[in-house]
C-alpha cells in the first residue's frame, strides 16, 4: 500500500509497505534496469494544514553489465526516503516538495520512490573493483589472463627506445 487516504492521517501516522514491480508504468523512462522488485516502506504523517512528510527506504537489485569485461552484474541498491507531501495551491515550485491536489483522494509515495531511485542506483557496475577489462585489440577478457596481442609502445616513446639501453656517462 503506497498510496495513502487523506482522512486517514487525522488518526495519526500511517504505516506504508509495498512493491514496485520492474515493469511498473511508474518506473517508466528510468535508466534503471532491475533484477528485483522494488521493496518500499515507510511512515506517512501529517506535517501541518495540508502538508505530510513521508519517511521511508527502498530495497532492490540493480542489473547491468560491467563497464571494463562486459559481464552481466547485479548491485543491491538500498536508500533512505524523506519527502514531503503539499496540498497548497499556491505553493512555490520548490523540487523538493511533491504536488498534491487540494481534493485528492490519495497520496501517493511513488514519485519521491522513483526519484530516489533515480538518483542513487549505479550509472555504470563494475563485476569487481580490479577487473581489468577487454584487450581494446582482440576483446579478449583480460579477467581470465593476458591475451596474445604483441605489446605496443607508443610511437611518440620512439626516440627514447635506443637511450634506454646506453649506459649512463
Amino acid at each position: 500500500m503506497l498510496q495513502v487516504d487523506p482522512k486517514e492521517l487525522a488518526r495519526g501516522p500511517v504505516e506504508t509497505r509495498g512493491e514496485i514491480a520492474g515493469d511498473d508504468p511508474a518506473l517508466a523512462g528510468l535508466d534503471v534496469r532491475l533484477a528485483a522488485p522494488v521493496r518500499v516502506r515507510g511512515r506517512l504523517q501529517a506535517a501541518g494544514e495540508g502538508r505530510c512528510y513521508w519517511q521511508g527506504s527502498l530495497e532492490t537489485v540493480v542489473a547491468g553489465e560491467c563497464r571494463r569485461c562486459l559481464t552481466p552484474v547485479t548491485a543491491p541498491v538500498q536508500a533512505e526516503i524523506g519527502a514531503l507531501f503539499s496540498q497548497e495551491p499556491d505553493a512555490p515550485d520548490d523540487p523538493d516538495v511533491f504536488p498534491v491536489a487540494p481534493d485528492a483522494s490519495v497520496i501517493d509515495v511513488t514519485p519521491a520512490v522513483r526519484e530516489e531511485l533515480a538518483l542513487v542506483a549505479p550509472t555504470y557496475l563494475l563485476c569487481r573493483d580490479d577487473c581489468r577489462g577487454l584487450c581494446p585489440r582482440c576483446g579478449h577478457d583480460l579477467n581470465t589472463g593476458p591475451c596474445a596481442c604483441p605489446p605496443t609502445t607508443d610511437p611518440r616513446w620512439a626516440g627514447l627506445a635506443g637511450v634506454k639501453d646506453t649506459p649512463a656517462r
